[in-house]
């Protein structure tokens, strides 16, 4: 029995570094699948690694605008974060439907009552204190609205837990970040994230004290965001992840056929655009 008890598994000991990479190509592929692009505006860890020092756990909070959100950040944290651990929690009764999520570093939480964030607090300090990579100390992505809520929505209002533990690991860094789904001029959506600057946690704060500053935090790079989505420019992100561009189907062999026969070079995408990859 661990220290968590026999039917809450460690999910440290859970979690499998080599299903997480095959799990993550997996999302790469159905993500590009189902959106014409990912886009990355703000603090880009890759250009700037020094902003997340290895020796620092990360929590990773957001808003939480749609059931995609999860699936965001273990790719994220494969594109970005690589060779960091990362974890997230998950309503006990779905992790139950999808059991191998354990491997991926999801652990079960029970939001019915108190114990639940009892749970939280304590996994979440677990993993951000004892657990390490070959790139840097442990991250936790937390959706930390607590419920599907619309990314316009002000002011900001997120679930006491992050507040809690932002209280309880002075040395952790709070990263907001804020996501949309978009459409902008071709078939599919826009997947858009932008990352805020860090916040370093320290232990002259109590969690009452932490809640406005996290909800600012949040909700001021939410506005950026928005701001960023509604110019409708690639050039103001960076791309993760090229999607798949054109109508398809019956249009896009008319068009493409046309092209052929005119002897023009065939273009899928519905307006091309100068994009900045990453």
């Amino acid at each position: 029995m661990t220290a968590l008890g026999a039917a809450s598994p460690d999910p440290v000991a859970a979690r499998s570094e080599l299903l997480f990479r095959l799990f993550a190509f997996y999302l790469r592929w159905k993500v590009g699948n189902a959106f014409h692009a990912v886009r990355l505006s703000g603090l880009d860890p890759a250009a700037a690694p020094g902003a997340f020092p290895p020796d620092r756990p990360i929590i990773l909070f957001s808003n939480h605008p749609s059931w995609w959100d999860p699936a965001i950040y273990m790719l994220l944290a494969n594109l970005r974060f690589r060779g960091r651990p990362g974890f997230g929690p998950m309503d006990l009764e779905s992790l139950g439907r999808y059991g191998f999520f354990r491997k991926l570093g999801i652990f079960g939480i029970d939001r019915s009552g108190a114990g639940g964030a009892r749970r939280f607090l304590s996994v979440a300090r677990q993993v951000l204190s004892g657990c390490s990579g070959r790139n840097g100390r442990a991250m936790l992505w937390v959706t930390a609205e607590g419920a599907f809520t619309d990314p316009r929505r002000r002011p900001v209002r997120l679930r006491p837990g992050i507040a809690h533990l932002a209280a309880l690991m002075p040395d952790a860094l709070l990263v907001p970040m804020a996501i949309e789904y978009v459409f902008w001029n071709e078939s599919r959506p826009e997947l858009l994230l932008r990352i805020g600057a860090p916040i370093a946690a320290h232990g002259r704060l109590r969690a009452a004290d932490w809640m406005p500053r996290l909800e600012h935090a949040l909700g001021e790079t939410m506005d950026r965001l928005a701001e960023d989505a509604q110019s409708r420019d690639p050039q103001a992100f960076t791309r993760l992840v090229s999607g798949t561009v054109g109508v398809g189907g019956v249009y896009d062999l008319w068009r493409r056929a046309k092209a052929w026969l005119s002897g023009r070079r065939f273009v899928a995408a519905h307006e091309p655009t100068r994009d900045v990859g990453s």
